[in-house]
């Protein structure tokens, strides 16, 4: 009997480990073929290489040691630049001026910066590169693919090559029983929410909504959550980590904005339309009152409800042990679609 070549097998074993596709919840993918394809050639191809920290100085940030750590431990981790697809840039929040002395010795000291002018590098910034006129900075924020939190601040987030962290929540995926009934319709917990205070006040007294200032009690929120249908959050304000809560607990997330959003996390591969409820926050609470009771009762609720629930494996982060589809996978699949993203032959002054 021949012996299988290890691309094969590792082949069979993406096949054996692939989630279970069905009409219920491939409709949550923007592409269900060319996802699954592209995975299957990122999880063969993809080869990274680490540069060292600016003066070995440490970055204390749990998403970020998240990031690092599972990048460390995996197989897309390579210690040969030439055999590399992408190149991550790790450097603690710098100044502007300390940002472009690191990026300014790497272009120096290494030949790879300079035959993309960054684009084929990556770096971790929750609140993004601010307006410089240095060359180096200029092109690590124009080229370099930014790895940011969600969600992030205006003007740091360019939609075609940066990516948002899936939620970086440890808590464990504890999803709500079939049939088990909930008592509410909607559940607000809310912190300092100037802009919706009509709405929140539109809410206060109806017996089906349970609006309150945050719990201080973890376990207290994600009871509401579970005995909720509808959970409500405030775009610009509240955190990835409690939507992604309410989604593993069958909460559908119903989120108030009055831009569009193009930061939320794996966009260019899920359908946040298919999982999440989007409304103006210039929406009444009887309009959108009438708006949740009528997704309730066309079925829509929940289709959503468990496309949401079998969403959460990608927002997964197993820190000890990387899964297949978890969060960690997710942004490294990101960054695969992202490799060859636009690039500027120019430099100029933003």
């Amino acid at each position: 009997m021949d012996i299988l070549s290890p691309t094969l097998l590792l082949s069979f074993l993406f096949l054996f480990l692939q989630p279970p596709i069905t009409a219920a919840n491939s409709a949550v993918y923007t592409s269900k073929t060319t996802f699954f394809s592209d995975y299957e050639k990122m999880m063969t191809n993809l080869k990274i290489f680490i540069y060292p920290t600016p003066n070995h100085q440490q970055y204390d940030s749990t998403p970020f040691s998240l990031l690092h750590n599972s990048l460390l431990a995996s197989n897309f981790l390579t210690h040969n630049p030439n055999q590399a697809t992408l190149f991550f840039l790790p450097f603690p929040p710098l100044s502007t001026r300390s940002l472009d002395r690191h990026i300014q010795l790497i272009r120096t000291s290494f030949p790879y910066w300079n035959r993309s002018l960054g684009a084929d590098h990556f770096y971790f910034s929750c609140q993004g590169v601010g307006p410089s006129s240095s060359r180096n900075v200029v092109e690590l924020k124009k080229n370099a693919i930014q790895i940011a939190c969600f969600p992030v601040p205006a003007r740091e987030f360019i939609p075609h090559k940066d990516v948002t962290l899936p939620s970086f929540s440890l808590l464990p995926r504890a999803v709500q029983n079939e049939g088990v009934p909930t008592r509410l319709l909607g559940y607000w917990s809310f912190a300092e929410v100037q802009s919706s205070v009509e709405l929140i006040n539109g809410f206060r007294n109806d017996g089906e909504f349970l609006i309150e200032f945050e719990p201080s009690d973890e376990g207290m929120y994600v009871e509401r959550v579970q005995n909720s249908k509808f959970c409500l959050f405030v775009y610009d304000v509240e955190g990835l980590e409690r939507l992604s809560v309410a989604l593993a607990q069958g909460c559908v997330p119903v989120v108030i904005t009055n831009r569009p959003m193009q930061d939320l996390p794996l966009i260019d591969v899920i359908k946040w339309s298919e999982i999440a409820v989007f409304v103006s926050s210039n929406m009444g609470s009887i309009e959108l009152k009438k708006a949740l009771i009528h997704t309730c009762e066309d079925g829509t609720y929940e289709k959503m409800r468990q496309l949401g629930v079998a969403v959460t494996q990608h927002f997964a982060w197993n820190e000890s042990s990387p899964k297949p589809y978890d969060a960690f996978h997710m942004v490294m699949y990101q960054l695969w679609v992202r490799r060859h993203s636009i690039r500027y032959s120019k430099w100029k002054i933003m």
